[in-house]
């Protein structure tokens, strides 16, 4: 697995109760929904490569 790195991110408490809500609801942690919401706006802006598989 890949190394991670750790950060402090601050939110809105409104903010953070709708991301606790739809974590929860796609049987998410919160933090595991944020590196999806991120890796998800990552590829549709172009801004992160995808693997290849090896076949390719």
């Amino acid at each position: 697995m890949a190394k991670k790195k750790s950060f402090v991110l601050r939110l809105d408490p409104d903010d953070y109760a709708a991301l606790e809500r739809w974590a929860a609801d796609e049987f998410r942690s919160i933090n595991g929904q944020l590196e999806w919401v991120i890796d998800k706006a990552l590829k549709d802006a172009g801004r992160k490569k995808t693997k290849k598989s090896k076949d390719e």
